[in-house]
């Protein structure tokens, strides 16, 4: 019998009610009531009448445009000669600029409507042009930073050819490695919270968290030619320093050990709550380092899975005891 089924017998007709007709009218509304509710006393969870918060699309555009300046050719048009690079970065600068003032704009209101306590209010006549005023002058300072920030680019990308046995070429570092894409991110949105934008910086670095499994905070201080292999896994807090030509494995956590919390309380945001790593630094796979006292000695090597709370003076190696390894014939 089940040879002679067609596929119309399986057919469902078009005019098959929503899951909402289902309920029917009166229950339909009773949710909608109750969830409306729900929302107008829990308002941390909605801004539905208030001004909107940073675009995504508009600050992956923005990210877009800003590795085509930091890499051109690598990403975006192909250049014809080098005679055209004029052209090029004045075209990728614009986009940037547009894009840029735009969501530091957005930030800034977005931040001065809702304030620490996160009850949004109506922005007064004076609080919006302040707000653009500090926007405008943000995004020329941001601007101004670019050459820096392609100079310190470029000593990560060599960094990374030169601690890899595996790349061939520094093209490979560009177009292929996820920490690249991670520190672009990173140093770009760096530079953003130095200059106190809110909240922009954040939605940057954690759009490179997404896409590459690295989470880096924009808030960490992180020196010259930096490089992280492999990179899935790795977590840098916000209050992190890491000295010059320091190289972490996949898996690595640099993070905060404990919390100080107030009198009703609530955690104290802010002070340093993440460790130090002085220069030339070595951090294998899977180790953790905690705590805002901790710092790590220059040119010492921490073993892969070690858990450090506490400071390591320089030239040391960190290890665990090694393992007891037995190895068991199947035959037996």
């Amino acid at each position: 019998m089940a040879d002679d089924l067609a596929w119309s017998d399986f057919e469902v007709e078009s005019d098959v009610p929503g899951p909402l007709s289902l309920v029917g009218t009166f229950v339909v509304e009773q949710i909608i009531r109750t969830l409306s509710k729900s929302i107008i006393n829990q308002p941390m969870t909605h801004r539905a009448s208030r001004v909107p918060a940073p675009d995504g699309e508009a600050i992956s555009r923005l990210l877009e445009s800003l590795r085509q300046l930091m890499f051109p050719g690598f990403f975006g048009p192909m250049l014809e000669a080098e005679a055209d690079l004029d052209a090029l970065v004045q075209r990728e600068l614009d986009e940037v600029e547009k894009d840029l003032v735009s969501q530091c704009r957005i930030a800034f209101r977005y931040w001065r409507a809702t304030g620490d306590t996160g009850d949004p209010h109506d922005l007064t006549e004076h609080e919006e042009q302040s707000c653009i005023k500090r926007a405008d002058m943000v995004s020329s300072e941001f601007l101004e930073s670019l050459p820096e920030v392609r100079r310190l680019l470029a000593l990560d990308v060599l960094a990374a050819f030169e601690g890899d046995p595996a790349a061939r070429h520094t093209d490979e570092i560009i177009l292929c490695y996820p920490s690249i894409r991670a520190l672009t991110v990173y140093r770009l949105a760096h530079e953003l919270h130095l200059m106190e934008v809110p909240l922009l910086p954040r939605m940057m670095c954690e759009q490179a968290h997404r896409e590459t499994g690295i989470d880096i905070h924009p808030g960490a201080s992180i020196g010259e030619s930096f490089f992280i292999d492999h990179g899935t896994g790795v977590v840098i807090g916000e209050t992190t320093r890491i000295g010059n030509r320091c190289k972490l494995y996949q898996g690595v956590t640099l993070g905060a050990r404990s919390f100080p919390k107030d009198e009703s309380g609530r955690i104290v945001k802010g002070g340093q709550r993440h460790p130090v790593l002085e220069d030339d630094v070595v951090i294998y796979a899977g180790a953790t380092i905690l705590g805002g006292d901790t710092v790590i000695g220059a040119r010492t090597e921490v073993a892969g899975g070690v858990f450090v709370t506490s400071s390591v003076p320089a030239d040391h190696v960190v290890a665990a005891p090694k393992a007891r390894t037995r190895v068991i014939s199947r035959e037996t």
